[in-house]
């Protein structure tokens, strides 16, 4: 007789206390996690999205060695944590030196990258225990000393919820930067990204626009479990409100001109936010993840998704929170929607099907714009029309830009062909 989904819950929650494993078990880790190790061995540490990519990204070409060391290293899943942390402190440690040489750049230059090393090695890690909260500690330490040798303003700065929680963040003033008030734009990591990487250390896509950007990690993203803030969609409805509150209370802040961008499950969480926050003037949202339910991502891709959002919201029990996930969607929300909004998606994302962005772009109520690029699946690159079509990030930005100076767009499918050409129908 085989066993009922809830005796299959215990058997793996005792086999995660014999590892002293208190977080989420699933029954697809339990069961898959060999061929999750061999799909590394055989694929590397970017099997289920291009993680090294988008940490190597903000970083700059100085921590290209490191990552061409980490993807040799990577060999299965419990060799990341490990990795990434030996980098940390070698990186840290060049840092600490170079200031006390009085090397300045060189030393926010290997602060920043530690930071990044440190917030990758937390990534593997799906509960609030010694290791968790050792490596945050280092990362937000190492981003600290990035902070105050940095070429432009940046901030710590925690985001008042209304039960009195508060969001960690850093706020980002542009490098020429000189007195009066400028646009604003919070940015919203994904799943398995944070706060640190939301700003490029040189270049910003923002910054170099003279925008101001608040980078947060939301309720259930990355540090906010460690402060018992974990995901649910009712903290989303408020966090929109609560990070502009925040930003109209600064002296440098246009209030009247304030974004908001997401990047993956940050595109469902933006567009909560901005549904409930009308003072937000603009929306721009990439590599989706628009499944009401959210069962691709969850029962079809990598294992590790799942687990990684059970502990995002606080679940250990597989079958509660199968019935929790049933409550994650933007319907009922993305109707209320009028700011522009911009959406860049692949035509074939594994993880959320185009349909179902399709059907949010169609309850949106004010002007709009899909982006849409051939053959290209959920991280927006790695294939002709991402490569020869416009930038992504660039389009993102300029659409933020353009539209909280009060540039109006006609509502629009763009479909970027493999060579590059654009592809324009009504919306």
């Amino acid at each position: 007789m085989s066993d009922s989904a809830e005796e299959k819950g215990e058997k793996r929650q005792h086999a995660g206390a014999a590892r002293g494993h208190s977080g989420p078990l699933t029954q697809r880790w339990t069961e898959q996690r060999w061929l999750l190790d061999s799909t590394i061995r055989s694929v590397g540490m970017d099997w289920d999205q291009p993680r090294s990519v988008y940490l190597a990204a903000p970083c700059g070409p100085g921590a290209a060695g490191d990552f061409i060391a980490l993807r040799q290293r990577i060999q299965k899943y419990a060799d990341a944590s490990p990795a990434f942390e030996a980098h940390a402190r070698r990186r840290e440690a060049v840092a600490a030196a170079s200031e006390a040489d009085g090397r300045s750049v060189t030393a926010r230059e290997n602060y920043f990258i530690a930071a990044v090393h440190w917030g990758a090695a937390q990534w593997p890690i799906d509960e609030n225990n010694d290791t968790n909260r050792f490596y945050n500690q280092r990362k937000r330490e190492c981003y600290r000393n990035y902070a105050r040798l940095a070429d432009h303003r940046v901030e710590e700065a925690w985001i008042p919820l209304p039960d009195s929680k508060r969001l960690p963040a850093w706020f980002h003033l542009p490098p020429d930067y000189r007195g009066g008030r400028v646009p604003a734009v919070i940015s919203v990591p994904g799943m398995d990204s944070f706060k640190e990487i939301g700003v490029a250390m040189y270049g910003d896509r923002y910054l170099s626009r003279g925008i101001a950007v608040l980078a947060i990690d939301g309720p259930g993203q990355y540090e906010s479990p460690l402060l018992d803030i974990y995901f649910n969609m009712t903290d989303w409805m408020v966090t929109g409100t609560a990070c502009v509150d925040w930003l109209t209370g600064r002296s440098e802040i246009d209030a009247e001109k304030i974004g908001i961008s997401g990047n993956s499950f940050g595109s469902l969480f933006s567009t909560i936010a901005a549904a409930h926050e009308p003072r937000l003037r603009a929306v721009a949202v990439s590599a989706v993840c628009h499944e009401p339910g959210c069962h691709t991502i969850f029962e079809e891709a990598s294992p590790t998704f799942k687990m990684r959002f059970m502990y995002m919201s606080n679940f250990t029990d597989e079958t509660k929170f199968d019935e929790f996930a049933k409550t994650i969607t933007w319907e009922g929300h993305a109707e209320r929607v009028s700011q522009p909004y911009l959406c860049v998606a692949g035509e074939f994302d594994e993880v959320s099907p185009i349909v179902h962005t399709e059907r949010l772009m169609r309850a949106l109520k004010g002007p709009k714009r899909l982006l849409v690029y051939q053959d290209c699946r959920h991280a927006i690159g790695g294939v002709p029309s991402a490569n020869l079509g416009p930038s992504a990030p660039g389009h993102m930005a300029d659409w933020i830009a353009a539209s909280l100076a009060g540039k109006t767009f006609p509502s629009e499918r763009w479909f970027v062909q493999a060579n590059g050409q654009v592809s324009k129908t009504s919306l």
